[in-house]
Formats: structure tokens, C-alpha cells, sequence
């Protein structure tokens, strides 16, 4: 008897393993274990909940008035830590057999090391989704409200999503280059480390600013969106380059060698270096320019409608907007008395000078009769300071001329801001610096210019607060000329107004 010892032959792969379906099997079942992982889980509900407070939990005040080219960006900062923690689950979910000295059992499988390292770079797509939808529910909650102006743009809004897949890709390139458990935590705190460092020493530079996943910069007045200067687009172009660089690296180093592969690498690592190139340069000569422009001679570029017999100039964005300015001037003349009650107003927007958008400037004030100025923010305490703005020009003619206002007529000006208000001492006490309602203080104004009050002053504001305002009204309007006038004490208002008159005199510049 003959015993014939045949050699057998390597697996020969099915044809359809050469096809995308067993990647993408493999890589829906790791997104699935992915989901299941306990820092998944915690930090998905922590950025749900975070998202959740931005919509519901602050759905008044200047939230309610949302600028739609700040609202793209502000997207952006939520799923940091979702990102830090999809890192570190991607690299242990491509270690786990490596863990557990699997490795040579997984080699004789019909997919290869670099098709599973692919399938474990696109388990990190659903995730991309489901923030993206969380992006798209979180700027269309914005973009629906009444109040909303500007436009958004897609590539700002792209920037959470992508930051999502380039994270699962460093973790994929991360465990296939340094194989340990322990290198993701020391690569995320390294980071952090060398973009403090670098920070400081290059004092923000637009270039090496622009190279961290996310740059918000927030925080600061809005202006119109042509004055923005952000590279979103080829900020987008950077992350999507380096995304794919990173994945196909990964793959690259597990042993892929195929053309469509080395062609994709070489050509994500193109966008990543045309997309840095890019988004390097700083603000653009033509771009200050037109910041400065659009400061200096906002006439020229806004549009005005009439209301009421009165004139207001918005940037195209904000045009919306003066139905509501146009409320509050309407009301707060309809407390005026003489020809107050009738002045034709100019209601100006206005925008200092733009350095850059973290800064929360002051607008200049005006010396033009009849102009009150107003900013690119509405809604919660502006609205009361720009009734201030309005009372002050009805009465002192002018903002300028306003500033030095200690006598009667600071008096009236809050009356006429105060009067119509739904809580006035409530909101008396908010726009005055220190939120107090004793003694001297400055209030809050939309220009740059200071208004005082003086203790004496703020004591007459609270009595005709307490008084029937129907009573205070007809008393306004039946001494006008003497409450406008610079020759008259709070003391001698108090008298006329029918109020206790406080003792002393004006203590105006102590506040």
C-alpha cells in the first residue's frame, strides 16, 4: 500500500472577497463593538447633552437672535472630547487580537492585515454621520429661528464631521505603527503639549493656528460675513487630505501595496499640503481694506428702509432686524414729550474697526443729530441699552452730546428707556456696571461712549419707577422743556415729577 503525501494549497480567496462587501461587513460589526465601548458611550451622551443645553438651555437673550456665519463655527468645538475617545477605542478595537495573541490565527483568514485595517478606518463613518446630523439639527435649530441673519457655510460645518474620521484614522495609523495600548493617551497629551508650546512661541501665527483640526475663533462681535477672512474651504480640503493620508498610511504599513492605493495616498497627501498652503496666509491687504471701509463709511454699504418716520441702515444680513429696532424707538418715543415725540431718527449700524474675531469691540459713537447707533447683536440686555441709546439722543439731540449729562436730563433719559419696560427695575439694575440700584454708577450703552448716573439720579429713577406710570407720563410731557434742559437739578425733576427729592448735590463721575 502506497501513501501519497499531498501538499495542500493555499486558501484561494472567493471571488467576492475582492469586492467592498466583506470590508464594509467588518467594518459595520467593529462600529458596532466601537458603540458598545463604555468612553464611547459616556462621551457620546456627554457631547448629546452638551448640544442639547446649547439648544434648549439657552434659548433667550442674544441666543435668540442667532448670526448664522457664527453659529456654522461654533458647531465645531463640541465633539472634542467624542474625538479623544474615538482614538483611543479605534487603536484597542485594532490591537484586540495583538492583546490577546490572536495574531497568527487572524493571518490565515481570507481577508488580509491592510483589508481589515481599512474596515477599522471606515468603522469610524457612522460616528462621522451621527455627529454631522447632530451639526445639521444644531445650525437648523438656528437657522429657523425668526431672528436669525447671515448665512452659513458648508465647509465650517464640515469641520466637526471631519475631525471625527481624522481621529479614528490616527488611531487606525497609530496602532499599526507603534502597537502598544499606552501610545494613544501619550499621543493625545504630546499634542496637547506641542500645540501649548508651539502656541507661545509663534503667538498665534494664522499658519501654525490653522493646522489644529479646529480653529473657532469666537467670542467676538459679529461683523458681516464678507469680512470673516476664514479659510473654511481649504481648511475643509487640509482635514479631508489628512484624513485619507492618515488612513491610507495605515494600510500602506499593514501591507498594502496596490496602485489605487498608493495613487489615493499620494493624492490625499497633495490636498493636505494644497489645503495647509492654502489657509497659511494671513488677512489679505484687500481684506483690511475692506474691514477698514465698511467701519469707517458703513453708509456704503448698508441698506435703509423707513418706519414710523424714521430712517434705519442695517448691513444686508441684519435688514430683518430693524422690524425690531424700530419697537423699541416707537415705543420709547411715544414716552417723549415737545418735538421728541415727533423727531425723525436715524438708526445707524454700526461696526468698529475688525482685527480679528475674538475681540468684543466698542462702537464709536456718533456725533450726528438724530443718529443712534446700533450693533450687530440683539436680544437679552442689548435691547434695553440700545432704549437707553434712543432716549438719550431724544433727549440731549446727540450721543456725543449726552456724555457729559449730571442734571435733569439723565433723569428723563431713563424714564423714557425705563418706562415701557416689562420689569424696569429689574432691568435698571442689569444696565447699570456692578448691578446695583445705590449709588453712582455707568450705564451700559451700544456705542462706546459712557453714560453716569449719579446716586442722586438713580434715587429719582427708582421713585418714578414705583409711581403709576400714566401719572409720571403725563407729568414728563407736561414739563419737557424743563427736564431737557442742562439748567435742571435731578432735585428740581423730582420736584417736578412729584417725587421725594433726594438730598445733595449731583455726585456725577463717581461711578
Amino acid at each position: 500500500m502506497t501513501t501519497t503525501l499531498v501538499k495542500p494549497e493555499a486558501p484561494v480567496a472567493p471571488e467576492n472577497s475582492r469586492r467592498s462587501a466583506p470590508v464594509l461587513a467588518l467594518a459595520l460589526f467593529e462600529a458596532r463593538q466601537l458603540a458598545l465601548q463604555i468612553p464611547m458611550l459616556v462621551f457620546s451622551l456627554f457631547y448629546l447633552v452638551f448640544v442639547g443645553y446649547e439648544l434648549f438651555g439657552r434659548d433667550e437673550g442674544m441666543d435668540a437672535y442667532p448670526v448664522l456665519h457664527d453659529a456654522d463655527r461654533a458647531t465645531q468645538g463640541g465633539p472634542v472630547l467624542l474625538c479623544i475617545a474615538l482614538l483611543v477605542c479605534v487603536n484597542r478595537a485594532v490591537l484586540l487580537n495583538r492583546r490577546r495573541g490572536l495574531d497568527e490565527q487572524f493571518s490565515v483568514l481570507v481577508m488580509s492585515v491592510p483589508r481589515r485595517t481599512l474596515a477599522h478606518a471606515l468603522s469610524v463613518v457612522p460616528f462621522a454621520a451621527g455627529v454631522a446630523l447632530v451639526v445639521g439639527v444644531q445650525f437648523g435649530w438656528a437657522a429657523l429661528r425668526p431672528g436669525a441673519v447671515g448665512h452659513g457655510s458648508l465647509a465650517e460645518l464640515a469641520v466637526a464631521p471631519l475631525t471625527v474620521l481624522l481621529s479614528g484614522a490616527v488611531g487606525v495609523l497609530l496602532a499599526r505603527v507603534l502597537p502598544y495600548p499606552a501610545v494613544p493617551l501619550l499621543f493625545v497629551v504630546l499634542l496637547a503639549v506641542v500645540v501649548s508650546l508651539v502656541g507661545g512661541i509663534t503667538g498665534g501665527v494664522h499658519g501654525v493656528q490653522w493646522l489644529w483640526p479646529t480653529v473657532m475663533e469666537n467670542g467676538g462681535t459679529p461683523v458681516p460675513g464678507e469680512l470673516l477672512g476664514r479659510p473654511a474651504g481649504w481648511h475643509a480640503l487640509y482635514l479631508t487630505g489628512l484624513t485619507v493620508l492618515a488612513a491610507g498610511a495605515a494600510v500602506l504599513v499593514a501591507g498594502g501595496r496596490t496602485r489605487a492605493l498608493k495613487a489615493v495616498t499620494v493624492l490625499a497627501l497633495a490636498a493636505a499640503v494644497a489645503g495647509a498652503a492654502g489657509q497659511a496666509p494671513g488677512d489679505s491687504a484687500a481684506l483690511r481694506a475692506a474691514r477698514k471701509a465698511e467701519a469707517d463709511s458703513p453708509q456704503k454699504f448698508q441698506v435703509c428702509v423707513e418706519r414710523d418716520g424714521s430712517r434705519y441702515c442695517a448691513y444686508p444680513d441684519w435688514k430683518g432686524w430693524t422690524v425690531d429696532w424700530a419697537g423699541v424707538v416707537r415705543r420709547v418715543r411715544s414716552e417723549a414729550g415737545g418735538e421728541a415725540a415727533t423727531t425723525r431718527l436715524t438708526v445707524r449700524q454700526r461696526i468698529e474697526a475688525v482685527t480679528d474675531l475674538t475681540t468684543d469691540a466698542t462702537l464709536p459713537s456718533s456725533s450726528t443729530r438724530g443718529t443712534v447707533t446700533v450693533g450687530t447683536q440683539w436680544g437679552g440686555n442689548r435691547v434695553p441699552e440700545f432704549a437707553v441709546g434712543v432716549a438719550r439722543v431724544l433727549v440731549a439731540g446727540s450721543e456725543q452730546a449726552s456724555f457729559e449729562m449730571c442734571d435733569a436730563r439723565a433723569v428723563t433719559t431713563m424714564w423714557l428707556a425705563l418706562a415701557t419696560d416689562p420689569t424696569p427695575a429689574d432691568t435698571f439694575r442689569h444696565l447699570r456696571i456692578g448691578d446695583s440700584l445705590t449709588g453712582p454708577a455707568a450705564v451700559l450703552t451700544p456705542d462706546g461712549g459712557s453714560m453716569s448716573v449719579s446716586a442722586q439720579e438713580t434715587q429719582v429713577v427708582r421713585e418714578l419707577l414705583r409711581e403709576p406710570h400714566d401719572t409720571i407720563a403725563a407729568r414728563v410731557k407736561a414739563h419737557w422743556a424743563e427736564l431737557t434742559s442742562p439748567d435742571t437739578t435731578a432735585t428740581e425733576a423730582a420736584r417736578l415729577l412729584g417725587v421725594t427729592a433726594p438730598k445733595g448735590a449731583d455726585d456725577c463721575g463717581e461711578g
